[in-house]
């Protein structure tokens, strides 16, 4: 723990400096990336100061200890040795929970997509109840919703909808909400009342900007057309809908929800940024975990990180292995037990990997 702390602290003052330059002054870019690096490493840095200022306190104070000291100098030594130790085994421990690695896109807002799997039209309704279900999530905690792009299924539901979520924790919230999500339930179209199954993706990429991901103009291609609404049907006689593609991964984004064209590229553009910013991440956790699983999987019923069951009115995920009740009141937005649960999970999964 110690080392990982000193390597902290080296850094911390190596960022100090560099920030101080006139090369980085003049370079707003370089500055604003090395400042949220030095932000996110000052609380540990300055613990570990006082940490250490405790610790040689504590020597210092031991060896005050002799034989020929008077019992009630004694006593005060001691007295004063024990509230040193007791200081610093709290800091021990909020240090130790501090090097468990914060994930630095916590505070970015979110691009989340939403994607019907196995199911036809029953999967296409779940995808719309799930966009619904977190809809009223973001409703609740004051987040902004905007849709950027929507495929219509059948009876009303979602092929596929990706929407921006903008608010304070926004991906902090929703980032356990990724994988398959499976529901059973008697579908709305089945007449003999029989239990289906069917399942629908969701995708949660913090929102990237310039700074996280550089896209070169000579890597997209642009394409501009009619906005379409459900059936294809026309609905704005004037070409506002963009499509970007980045040529080098293959990457499509469609934005079609905005009357601008202006407004629509911006939205492709943050979307497209955002994927790549995942690939990323996704690339670099494959590099650390061999073999590790795609985020959303391929939709089929096995592949599920949650089971939405009407009939015994529970909800249960199988990261944590636990059942949550209350089923309508999960589907309109009361997801904080179980994002807490997730976050509560993974915490403790950390804290057992930190060194001692």
């Amino acid at each position: 723990m110690i080392e990982q702390l000193d390597k902290i602290e080296k850094r911390f003052n190596e960022l100090t400096e560099q920030m101080a330059s006139p090369e980085v002054l003049s370079d707003p870019k370089q500055l604003q990336a090395l400042a949220k690096e030095r932000a996110g490493i000052e609380e540990i840095a300055t613990e570990y100061a006082e940490y250490k200022n405790a610790s040689q306190a504590l020597k210092d104070t031991q060896s005050m200890l002799s034989d020929g000291a008077d019992e009630e100098m004694t006593a005060m030594i001691k007295e004063e040795i024990k509230g040193l130790q007791e200081k610093l085994d709290r800091l021990t421990g909020e240090l130790k929970e501090a090097l468990i690695p914060k994930d630095p896109n916590d505070e970015k807002d979110v691009i989340m997509e939403i994607r019907a799997g196995t199911g036809g039209d029953e999967a296409a309704l779940f995808a719309a109840d799930l966009f619904r279900m977190y809809s009223r999530y973001a409703q609740e905690k004051r987040w902004a919703v905007d849709i950027i792009n929507v495929s219509e299924g059948g009876e009303g539901g979602y092929k596929e909808i990706v929407y921006e979520v903008k608010g304070k924790d926004a991906y902090s919230r929703l980032k356990y909400e990724r994988g398959v999500h499976r529901v059973q339930r008697v579908p709305v179209t089945e007449s003999s009342g029989r239990i289906h199954t069917s399942t629908a993706t969701v995708a949660v990429l913090a929102e990237a900007d310039e700074v996280d991901i550089d896209i070169s103009p000579d890597d997209l291609r642009i394409d501009i057309f009619h906005a379409s609404g459900a059936g294809g049907q026309n609905v704005n006689k004037v070409s506002t809908a963009v499509r970007l593609t980045h040529i080098p991964t293959g990457t499509v984004v469609v934005c079609q929800d905005e009357r601008s064209q202006l407004r629509n590229r911006q939205k492709a553009m943050t979307v497209l940024r955002s994927r790549l910013f995942d690939a990323e991440r996704q690339k670099r956790e494959a590099e650390i975990v061999e073999e590790r699983r795609s985020q959303v999987g391929s939709g089929e019923r096995a592949e599920k990180i949650r089971t939405y069951n009407y009939p015994q009115d529970r909800v249960t995920d199988h990261r944590v292995g636990e059942s949550f009740h209350n089923l309508p009141g999960i589907m309109e937005g009361r997801l904080d037990e179980i994002v807490d649960a997730l976050t509560a999970f993974d915490r403790v999964q950390q804290l057992e990997q930190q060194p001692a």
